[in-house]
């Protein structure tokens, strides 16, 4: 079963995501449908475009995404998803994103886990310096850099 992604944020946010996506998964293009949320726009015409667009997806089962807990676009997937063909997470990043798009076959439970795990394990701190970066000493013709 191919579960379908529906990315519902702030705009520019869902369409840009998209197309990372796409660089790395071009056939991902008619399993995923993204909602630029705009400024100013009432919820109500907002949640009548969510609903239009995830129906356009032909997917039995959906995994609505969406930027931030408790801000209009999570309020808008929050009506859209009914518990049992969809669900929804908040929190959207592009690790959890490639995670969905690459498990996308699987159940919905099972994709919803990847996709948490995915959006989980992609933050990380990172060191400031790497060992290629650093400042090496002057090289002694005693010093070995490498075992032979």
């Amino acid at each position: 079963m191919n579960t379908g992604i529906f990315i519902i944020a702030h705009a520019p946010l869902a369409s840009a995501l998209r197309q990372c996506v796409l660089h790395v998964f071009p056939d991902a293009a008619s399993s995923m449908a993204v909602l630029d949320v705009q400024p100013n726009m009432p919820a109500d015409e907002t949640l009548a475009m969510a609903r239009m667009t995830m129906s356009l997806l032909h997917r039995p089962q959906t995994l609505v995404l969406t930027d931030l807990f408790g801000a209009t676009p999570c309020n808008v997937a929050q009506k859209l998803v009914d518990g049992m063909n969809s669900r929804l997470i908040a929190g959207v990043n592009l690790p959890m994103l490639l995670r969905a798009v690459t498990y996308r076959q699987e159940s919905l439970d099972a994709l919803m886990a990847r996709a948490l795990a995915g959006g989980t394990q992609g933050v990380m701190q990172v060191a400031v310096t790497a060992p290629q970066n650093q400042i090496r000493k002057p090289h002694d013709q005693n010093d070995h850099d490498h075992q032979q």
